[in-house]
Protein backbone atom coordinates (compact mmCIF):
# COMPACT_ATOMS: atom_id res chain seq x y z
CA UNK A 1 0.00 0.00 0.00
CA UNK A 2 2.69 2.05 0.93
CA UNK A 3 4.39 1.02 -2.51
CA UNK A 4 1.36 2.65 -4.38
CA UNK A 5 0.88 5.64 -2.22
CA UNK A 6 4.67 6.93 -2.38
CA UNK A 7 5.45 5.68 -6.38
CA UNK A 8 2.85 8.04 -7.91
CA UNK A 9 4.17 10.99 -5.47
CA UNK A 10 7.75 10.77 -6.02
CA UNK A 11 7.31 10.10 -10.35
CA UNK A 12 4.79 13.63 -10.20
CA UNK A 13 8.04 15.30 -8.19
CA UNK A 14 10.40 14.41 -10.76
CA UNK A 15 8.14 15.23 -13.55
CA UNK A 16 7.48 18.61 -11.85
CA UNK A 17 11.15 19.40 -11.79
CA UNK A 18 11.33 18.78 -15.51
CA UNK A 19 8.84 20.79 -16.39
CA UNK A 20 10.51 23.56 -14.00
CA UNK A 21 13.68 23.42 -16.43
CA UNK A 22 11.92 23.68 -19.56
CA UNK A 23 9.86 26.63 -18.33
CA UNK A 24 13.04 28.32 -17.28
CA UNK A 25 14.97 27.54 -19.85
CA UNK A 26 13.20 27.77 -22.97
CA UNK A 27 11.21 30.83 -22.13
CA UNK A 28 14.15 32.80 -21.38
CA UNK A 29 14.91 33.64 -25.13
CA UNK A 30 14.79 32.46 -28.81
CA UNK A 31 18.71 30.49 -28.59
CA UNK A 32 17.13 27.10 -27.05
CA UNK A 33 17.55 24.25 -28.46
CA UNK A 34 15.70 20.70 -27.14
CA UNK A 35 16.78 17.51 -27.59
CA UNK A 36 14.97 13.79 -27.32
CA UNK A 37 16.35 10.61 -27.91
CA UNK A 38 15.13 6.95 -26.68
CA UNK A 39 16.49 3.29 -26.22
CA UNK A 40 16.91 0.86 -24.18
CA UNK A 41 19.39 0.05 -21.48
CA UNK A 42 19.36 -3.97 -20.05
CA UNK A 43 15.83 -3.81 -21.46
CA UNK A 44 14.77 -0.94 -19.82
CA UNK A 45 13.00 1.70 -21.58
CA UNK A 46 15.08 5.22 -21.14
CA UNK A 47 15.62 8.24 -22.97
CA UNK A 48 17.66 11.31 -22.28
CA UNK A 49 16.50 14.80 -22.77
CA UNK A 50 18.60 17.69 -23.10
CA UNK A 51 17.61 21.31 -22.87
CA UNK A 52 20.67 23.81 -23.81
CA UNK A 53 20.51 27.81 -23.84
CA UNK A 54 23.67 29.56 -26.37
CA UNK A 55 24.66 33.19 -26.92
CA UNK A 56 26.84 34.30 -29.85
CA UNK A 57 30.03 36.10 -28.55
CA UNK A 58 32.31 38.77 -29.95
CA UNK A 59 33.63 36.28 -32.63
CA UNK A 60 29.87 35.06 -33.49
CA UNK A 61 30.51 31.90 -31.96
CA UNK A 62 28.12 29.72 -29.91
CA UNK A 63 29.18 29.80 -26.72
CA UNK A 64 26.66 27.46 -24.01
CA UNK A 65 25.09 29.50 -21.45
CA UNK A 66 23.23 26.60 -19.68
CA UNK A 67 22.89 22.98 -20.42
CA UNK A 68 20.61 20.88 -18.38
CA UNK A 69 20.50 16.61 -19.20
CA UNK A 70 17.66 14.04 -18.33
CA UNK A 71 18.80 10.47 -18.46
CA UNK A 72 17.99 7.64 -17.01
CA UNK A 73 21.04 4.78 -16.66
CA UNK A 74 20.66 1.14 -15.60
CA UNK A 75 21.38 0.67 -11.84
CA UNK A 76 23.97 -1.77 -11.48
CA UNK A 77 24.43 -1.03 -7.68
CA UNK A 78 20.87 -2.48 -7.05
CA UNK A 79 20.00 -5.76 -5.95
CA UNK A 80 16.65 -5.37 -7.81
CA UNK A 81 16.62 -4.42 -11.76
CA UNK A 82 15.92 -0.93 -12.04
CA UNK A 83 17.30 2.40 -13.73
CA UNK A 84 18.57 5.60 -11.71
CA UNK A 85 17.32 8.89 -13.24
CA UNK A 86 19.95 11.28 -13.43
CA UNK A 87 20.22 15.37 -13.66
CA UNK A 88 23.29 17.29 -14.81
CA UNK A 89 23.38 20.68 -15.47
CA UNK A 90 26.35 22.64 -17.20
CA UNK A 91 26.84 26.42 -18.09
CA UNK A 92 28.49 29.58 -16.93
CA UNK A 93 27.63 30.32 -13.89
CA UNK A 94 26.61 28.69 -10.70
CA UNK A 95 23.00 27.29 -10.65
CA UNK A 96 22.70 28.00 -6.80
CA UNK A 97 25.24 30.04 -5.56
CA UNK A 98 24.49 28.98 -1.96
CA UNK A 99 25.02 25.14 -2.35
CA UNK A 100 27.38 25.27 -5.52
CA UNK A 101 29.74 27.39 -3.89
CA UNK A 102 30.33 24.93 -1.06
CA UNK A 103 30.74 21.81 -3.37
CA UNK A 104 34.31 20.28 -3.00
CA UNK A 105 36.45 20.16 -6.22
CA UNK A 106 36.09 16.43 -7.30
CA UNK A 107 32.48 17.15 -6.98
CA UNK A 108 32.59 19.07 -10.19
CA UNK A 109 34.26 15.99 -12.34
CA UNK A 110 30.62 14.41 -11.89
CA UNK A 111 28.00 16.45 -13.37
CA UNK A 112 25.40 13.97 -13.06
CA UNK A 113 23.60 13.99 -9.80
CA UNK A 114 21.07 10.95 -9.02
CA UNK A 115 17.80 11.95 -8.25
CA UNK A 116 15.90 8.90 -7.72
CA UNK A 117 16.46 5.36 -7.87
CA UNK A 118 14.01 2.26 -8.73
CA UNK A 119 12.89 3.45 -11.98
CA UNK A 120 11.30 1.04 -14.49
CA UNK A 121 10.70 2.77 -17.22
CA UNK A 122 11.48 5.97 -18.47
CA UNK A 123 10.21 7.74 -21.85
CA UNK A 124 10.23 10.90 -23.36
CA UNK A 125 8.36 12.01 -26.91
CA UNK A 126 7.00 14.87 -28.71
CA UNK A 127 2.68 14.63 -28.78
CA UNK A 128 2.03 14.69 -32.82
CA UNK A 129 -1.55 13.96 -33.78
CA UNK A 130 -2.64 11.07 -32.33
CA UNK A 131 1.01 9.72 -32.43
CA UNK A 132 4.27 10.80 -30.81
CA UNK A 133 7.57 10.93 -31.98
CA UNK A 134 10.68 9.33 -29.57
CA UNK A 135 13.48 11.36 -31.11
CA UNK A 136 13.47 15.45 -31.55
CA UNK A 137 16.84 17.01 -32.91
CA UNK A 138 15.29 20.28 -34.41
CA UNK A 139 16.65 23.48 -34.47
CA UNK A 140 13.74 24.84 -33.26
CA UNK A 141 11.82 23.60 -29.34
CA UNK A 142 8.71 21.34 -29.76
CA UNK A 143 5.53 22.69 -29.00
CA UNK A 144 5.06 20.39 -26.02
CA UNK A 145 6.81 17.21 -24.46
CA UNK A 146 5.14 14.11 -23.06
CA UNK A 147 7.58 12.50 -20.30
CA UNK A 148 6.48 9.04 -18.63
CA UNK A 149 8.21 7.02 -16.17
CA UNK A 150 7.37 4.50 -13.39
CA UNK A 151 8.44 2.86 -10.56
CA UNK A 152 6.04 -0.54 -10.68
CA UNK A 153 7.39 -3.89 -11.41
CA UNK A 154 7.71 -4.36 -15.11
CA UNK A 155 7.24 -7.52 -17.34
CA UNK A 156 9.39 -9.26 -20.25
CA UNK A 157 7.77 -8.49 -23.63
CA UNK A 158 8.11 -10.43 -26.53
CA UNK A 159 10.77 -8.61 -27.59
CA UNK A 160 12.84 -9.87 -24.33
CA UNK A 161 12.46 -5.76 -23.10
CA UNK A 162 11.20 -4.92 -20.11
CA UNK A 163 7.71 -2.68 -20.09
CA UNK A 164 5.36 -2.09 -17.79
CA UNK A 165 1.24 -1.36 -17.41
CA UNK A 166 0.18 1.71 -19.12
CA UNK A 167 -1.83 2.35 -15.75
CA UNK A 168 0.92 2.22 -13.78
CA UNK A 169 2.83 4.93 -15.44
CA UNK A 170 2.94 8.63 -14.14
CA UNK A 171 2.50 10.63 -17.25
CA UNK A 172 2.92 14.77 -17.72
CA UNK A 173 2.66 16.73 -21.18
CA UNK A 174 4.55 19.81 -20.77
CA UNK A 175 4.08 22.92 -23.02
CA UNK A 176 7.36 23.75 -23.96
CA UNK A 177 6.89 27.94 -24.77
CA UNK A 178 2.91 28.48 -23.20
CA UNK A 179 3.62 32.27 -23.96
CA UNK A 180 3.87 31.81 -28.03
CA UNK A 181 1.48 34.34 -29.91
CA UNK A 182 -1.33 32.25 -31.75
CA UNK A 183 -1.24 33.00 -35.28
CA UNK A 184 -4.79 33.91 -36.88
CA UNK A 185 -5.34 33.59 -40.80
CA UNK A 186 -6.25 36.70 -42.65
CA UNK A 187 -9.52 37.74 -44.36
CA UNK A 188 -6.81 36.57 -47.67
CA UNK A 189 -6.10 33.36 -46.23
CA UNK A 190 -9.91 32.66 -44.85
CA UNK A 191 -9.52 28.71 -45.70
CA UNK A 192 -6.33 28.31 -44.12
CA UNK A 193 -6.16 25.90 -41.43
CA UNK A 194 -5.34 27.88 -38.22
CA UNK A 195 -2.48 27.02 -36.42
CA UNK A 196 -0.72 28.01 -32.89
CA UNK A 197 2.40 29.78 -32.39
CA UNK A 198 4.15 26.52 -33.43
CA UNK A 199 2.50 25.37 -36.44
CA UNK A 200 0.07 22.89 -35.02
CA UNK A 201 -3.09 23.06 -36.47
CA UNK A 202 -6.36 23.64 -34.69
CA UNK A 203 -8.98 20.90 -35.04
CA UNK A 204 -12.53 22.33 -36.23
CA UNK A 205 -13.81 22.52 -32.20
CA UNK A 206 -10.79 24.74 -31.45
CA UNK A 207 -11.79 26.87 -34.32
CA UNK A 208 -14.17 29.19 -31.79
CA UNK A 209 -12.91 33.20 -33.27
CA UNK A 210 -13.52 34.79 -36.43
CA UNK A 211 -10.73 36.55 -37.16
CA UNK A 212 -11.14 39.84 -39.63
CA UNK A 213 -8.56 42.45 -41.03
CA UNK A 214 -9.67 46.10 -40.55
CA UNK A 215 -8.46 48.48 -43.10
CA UNK A 216 -5.16 49.91 -40.72
CA UNK A 217 -4.22 46.55 -40.54
CA UNK A 218 -4.85 45.39 -37.11
CA UNK A 219 -6.58 42.39 -37.04
CA UNK A 220 -10.00 41.91 -35.42
CA UNK A 221 -10.41 38.86 -33.18
CA UNK A 222 -14.77 38.26 -32.85
CA UNK A 223 -16.31 35.19 -31.08
CA UNK A 224 -17.98 32.73 -32.56
CA UNK A 225 -20.00 29.91 -31.72
CA UNK A 226 -17.73 26.55 -32.10
CA UNK A 227 -18.30 24.52 -35.17
CA UNK A 228 -19.94 21.46 -34.47
CA UNK A 229 -18.70 18.29 -36.35
CA UNK A 230 -21.09 16.12 -38.94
Amino acid sequence: MLDKIESPALGAEVLQRIAEDLDRIVGADDNVTVQIRNGFDNGFVTAELTIRRTMEDAEDKDQVLEEITWRAGYDYDSAVPGMVIYRSRTGIGLEDKLLDARREDWESNYPLIPICRGVTYFRVEVPKGDGAVDRWSDPMPPPGVRVMLSFAKPYETVRGTMDVLDEEKVTRTIAVDRLRTIRFGGAADANAPMTGGSGVRMNEEEETSDTRESENGQVDVRSVLPTRRR
